[in-house]
C-alpha cells in the first residue's frame, strides 16, 4: 500500500507484506517522485486496475517504470488507485518477483475489494481526525477569543454554559447544576423588551443571527455589558431544536466608548464655541475639518474646503512686505514639531478681504509616532494689532501735539549719549520752556492752552531737520535733540526757534496773544553721566534764561554759578518728593506766650521740619525755596493740614486747653481749586473746631 503526499506528486509512505519466496523490495519505492514512474502516474485513477506484467520486457510506455522495477527485483506489478474525498490518496496492489502472463481473477477481485474498503476506511479515519482537529480548534478559539458560549437544547430543555461564560457571569458549575439561572431575570429590565423582540424576529426567520448588546447581572449583582450573537436550529416542522450563542463581555469597551463619546462631544462643543479657528488636515495637508470660526475667518465653508490643499484655504502673507509665506501647517508636518507665529500674519480671505491673525500649527501623530495629519489653530488679531499700534504710538507720542513724549525722548537721549561716548557723532539738547503760557491758559481756559500747544508743536516741527527729534516733555515744556550738530549750530537753531515763537500770533475769542520761550542748550558729550543729568542741565539752563529776563537762549556751562544753584534746587526738589513718599516730614510745637496777662487756654504754632536720608533734621530754609520754585508746596501743605489735625485728635489734653493753633501755608496753595475742599474735608473727618485753627499764609 503506497500513500501519496498532499499534492499526489510523491510516494510518501509504503506498507508491504513480503513473501519469503521472493526477493522483491517494494519498500524502496518510499520517497520516490511519481515523475520517475510516469506509467504509474498516468494510469492512477480511483479504483482503476492496471499493471506491468513483465518488467524485463516492458511494453510501449512502460520502459522507464520497468527499469525502476527491475532495480527492485520486481518482475510484475498489478495496482489499483484510490481517492479520499475526491483527491488521489495512493494506490495498492500485488508485487511479483517473476513476470506474469496474465492476472489472476482472484487477485483482481481481491485488490478491488481491498481498494474500495481501504479508501472508505481511510476516508472515515481522516474525517474523524478532521473532526477532532475541528473540535480542538474550536475549543482553542473559544478560549483565546475570551468569549463565553451557551447551548440550549430545546428538545430536552437543557442549558450548557462554557467555563468562560461562568467566569464572566460569576457562576460555578455547581451553581448551574443546582439552580440554572433564568436568563430573563439576568437581563436588565431596560434592555429586556429589546432582547425579546430581536429573539422573536430571529426565531421567526427574519434575521440570519440573533444579535444584541445589553446588560446582564452577575451572580454578585454587578451589571456587565455583553454582546450576544446566537443561531437557532429548527426541525423539519420549523420548531426550535437548538439555540447556540456566544457572549462577549464588553463592559470596559462600553465605559471607554462612553468616555470617548463624552470627550468627543466635549471637543465638538469646544470647537464650536471657542473663539479660535481650527483646521485639521491629513498628512498631505488636505483639509478634513473646519470649525465655524475658521469658516468665518477664511471665508470658506467646510463643505467647500474639505479635500482642498491648506494653501488654497489659508493664504498667509508677511504683514509688512506682503510677500507670500509658506503655510505654517506644511512646515509643522515637514519638521514634525509645532510652529507658532512670531508676529501677525496677513490672511487673505476667500472674498479678498484682509485680516491679521496669529497661528499655531502642530502635527498629529498616530500611536506609532508617525505623522498622520496636522491641526492649525488661529485667531483674529486685527483689532488687537491696531490697538497695539495705537498704544505703541501713544506710549511714545504726546496725544495733544503728536510729538514724541518724554519717555521716548529719554530713550532717544540714551542712544545719543551712547553714540556721543563712542565718538560716533555730535549731539545737542535744547530745553524749551514757554513764557507767559500760564497767562493764556488761565485767562482763556484749558482749551485755548491745548490749541496753542498744538499750534506750537506744528510750528517747531516745521523748523527743524527730519533727523532731529522734537518732543513735548510736559506742560509747556518741549525738548529738541539735534543730531550731528555742534554747540554753535545748536545756538543758532535755538535762536531761530525763539524768534519763530516770538513772531507767532495766537488768536482766541477775538483776542490775540504773543508769547516767548526760554531755551537752555546743552552739548551732549562723553562727559555727561546719564540722561537724567543731561535733562537736569538743560532744565537748569532754561530756568537761568528765565531768570535772566525770559525769551532768550542760555548755553549750559559746567561751572556756571547760577546753574549750579539751580541744579542744587532741582536736587532738593527730588529729595523733597522722596521725603513725602517716605513720610520723613515732622511737625514741631512752638508755644506762643503773651507778654501781658496770660489768656485762658494755650496758643502755639506748628512748624515743619524734614529729615534727610540719614535721619538728620533739615532746616526749612534749605528746602522751602526749592519746593516753592518747583511747585511742591501744595503737596506739603496737604501733608501738614492732615497730620496737624490728626495730632490734635490724638492729644485730648492739648485739644481741651487749646485756644489757637497756627499753621503755616504757602501762597501757592491758594489758587489751587482743590485745596479748600480738601481742608474742609479734613475738618469734617477729624471733628476739630475750625475756629481754633489759624492758617498763616507766607509772603513768598
Amino acid at each position: 500500500v503506497a500513500l501519496l503526499n498532499d499534492d499526489a506528486s510523491r510516494i510518501d509512505r509504503v506498507f508491504a507484506a513480503q513473501s519469503a519466496f521472493t526477493a522483491a523490495n517494494p519498500l524502496a519505492l518510499e520517497g520516490r517522485d511519481l515523475e520517475t514512474l510516469p506509467f504509474v502516474r498516468n494510469h492512477l485513477e480511483h479504483l482503476r486496475l492496471f499493471g506491468i506484467r513483465d518488467s524485463f520486457r516492458p511494453g510501449t510506455g512502460e520502459e522507464q517504470d520497468a527499469e525502476r522495477l527491475t532495480e527492485l527485483q520486481i518482475g510484475a506489478l498489478m495496482l489499483i488507485g484510490f481517492e479520499v474525498r475526491g483527491r488521489m490518496a495512493g494506490f495498492m496492489g500485488f508485487v511479483y518477483g517473476q513476470p506474469q502472463a496474465s492476472w489472476s481473477v482472484d487477485h483482481q477481485l481481491l485488490i478491488k475489494l481491498l481498494g474500495t474498503s481501504f479508501a472508505s476506511g481511510l476516508d472515515r479515519l481522516r474525517a474523524s481526525a478532521n473532526l477532532e482537529d475541528i473540535e480542538e480548534r474550536d475549543a482553542l478559539l473559544i478560549c483565546t477569543a475570551n468569549d463565553g458560549t451557551w447551548d440550549f437544547d430545546a428538545v430536552h430543555n437543557v442549558m450548557h454554559f462554557s467555563p468562560r461564560w461562568q467566569a464572566i457571569m460569576g457562576y460555578t458549575q455547581e451553581d448551574l447544576d443546582r439552580a440554572p439561572p433564568n436568563w430573563q431575570k439576568l437581563v436588565h429590565q431596560d434592555d429586556l423588551a429589546k432582547v425579546q423582540m430581536r429573539l422573536r424576529e430571529h426565531l421567526a426567520g427574519k434575521t440570519e443571527l440573533f444579535e444584541s448588546t445589553h446588560r446582564m447581572r452577575r451572580r454578585d449583582g454587578e451589571w456587565r455589558w455583553v454582546q450576544c450573537r446566537a443561531k437557532g436550529l429548527t426541525d423539519g416542522k420549523g420548531r426550535l431544536r437548538r439555540l447556540i450563542g456566544v457572549e462577549t463581555d464588553i463592559t470596559e469597551q462600553k465605559v471607554y466608548e462612553e468616555a470617548l463619546f463624552r470627550e468627543k462631544e466635549s471637543a465638538q462643543i469646544t470647537l464650536q464655541s471657542i473663539g479660535d479657528g481650527v483646521v485639521t488636515t491629513d498628512e498631505e495637508c488636505n483639509v478634513e475639518y473646519m470649525n465655524p470660526v475658521a469658516e468665518g475667518l477664511t471665508g470658506w465653508k467646510v463643505d467647500d474646503a474639505t479635500g482642498c490643499p491648506i494653501d488654497e484655504v489659508f493664504r498667509g502673507f508677511h504683514e509688512e512686505t506682503c510677500e507670500p509665506l509658506e503655510n505654517p501647517l506644511s512646515v509643522a508636518i515637514r519638521r514634525n514639531r509645532s510652529i507658532k507665529s512670531v508676529r501677525p500674519t496677513l490672511l487673505i480671505r476667500r472674498d479678498g478681504n484682509e485680516l491679521y491673525i496669529e497661528s499655531t500649527a502642530s502635527p498629529i501623530r498616530n500611536d506609532k509616532g508617525d505623522v498622520s495629519g496636522g491641526v492649525l489653530v488661529f485667531h483674529d488679531v486685527s483689532e488687537a494689532r491696531e490697538l497695539n499700534r495705537r498704544l505703541s504710538y501713544h506710549a511714545s507720542h504726546d496725544i495733544l501735539t503728536g510729538l514724541v513724549n518724554r519717555r521716548e525722548f529719554e530713550n532717544c537721549l540714551e542712544r545719543a549719549l551712547k553714540s556721543a561716548k563712542a565718538r560716533e557723532t555730535s549731539y545737542a539738547l535744547c530745553y524749551l520752556d514757554l513764557d507767559q503760557f500760564k497767562i493764556i491758559n488761565d485767562s482763556c481756559g484749558h482749551n485755548a492752552g491745548d490749541a496753542l500747544l498744538s499750534q506750537l508743536g506744528a510750528l517747531l516741527k516745521s523748523k527743524i531737520r527730519w533727523r532731529d527729534t522734537l518732543a513735548r516733555l510736559g506742560g509747556d515744556e518741549f525738548g529738541l535733540l539735534l543730531e550731528a550738530c555742534t554747540l554753535e549750530e545748536a545756538m543758532r537753531t535755538a535762536e531761530m526757534l525763539r524768534e519763530a515763537i516770538r513772531d507767532h500770533k495766537f488768536t482766541w475769542d477775538e483776542r490775540t496773544f504773543s508769547l516767548g520761550v526760554s531755551i537752555g542748550v546743552v552739548p551732549i558729550s562723553a562727559s555727561n553721566e546719564n540722561v537724567a543729568s543731561l535733562l537736569t542741565a538743560a532744565d537748569s539752563a532754561a530756568q537761568a534764561a528765565k531768570e535772566a529776563g525770559r525769551n532768550r537762549v542760555y548755553s549750559y556751562q559746567e561751572h556756571d554759578i547760577d546753574l549750579m544753584r539751580r541744579r542744587r534746587e532741582m536736587q532738593w526738589a527730588a529729595r523733597i518728593n522722596n521725603a513725602l513718599e517716605d513720610s520723613r516730614f515732622e511737625l514741631f510745637r512752638q508755644t506762643i506766650q503773651p507778654l501781658q496777662e496770660p489768656e485762658n487756654g494755650t496758643h502755639f504754632e506748628l512748624l515743619l521740619r524734614m529729615r534727610d536720608e540719614n535721619g538728620t533734621l533739615v532746616s526749612p530754609d534749605l528746602f522751602i525755596t526749592a519746593a516753592e520754585r518747583y511747585g511742591i508746596t501744595p503737596n506739603i501743605d496737604r501733608w501738614v493740614v492732615e497730620h496737624a489735625l490728626r495730632w490734635l485728635v490724638s492729644e485730648a489734653d492739648e485739644r481741651e486747653r487749646l485756644c489757637m493753633c497756627s499753621i503755616n501755608l504757602s501762597g501757592q496753595s491758594l489758587p489751587d481749586d482743590d485745596f479748600l475742599p480738601y481742608v474742609i474735608k479734613q475738618f469734617q473727618t477729624s471733628g476739630i473746631d475750625a475756629t481754633k485753627i489759624c492758617f498763616e499764609i507766607t509772603e513768598t
